[in-house]
């Protein structure tokens, strides 16, 4: 079954394990989850209350909800 998950974090959460520093996805759209690959730098030109869908490129598209 396929679902929509919003994701509204436009960064990462940083969290330190051991001695390493760890950068996780909060943005959904790294390809390298959960940990971050920097994916989220597009999402930073989104309009706030508006919802939008990418594509494994990077494009984006609006979403209207119902």
């Amino acid at each position: 079954m396929a679902r929509i998950v919003i994701h509204e974090d436009r960064h990462s959460a940083k969290i330190t394990v051991g001695n390493e520093l760890k950068s996780f996805c909060m943005c959904g759209l790294s390809k390298n989850a959960p940990f971050c690959d920097g994916a989220h730098k597009i999402t930073q030109t989104e309009e706030p209350g508006k919802v939008y869908q990418y594509d494994e490129s990077g494009n984006r598209k609006e979403v209207r909800l119902q």
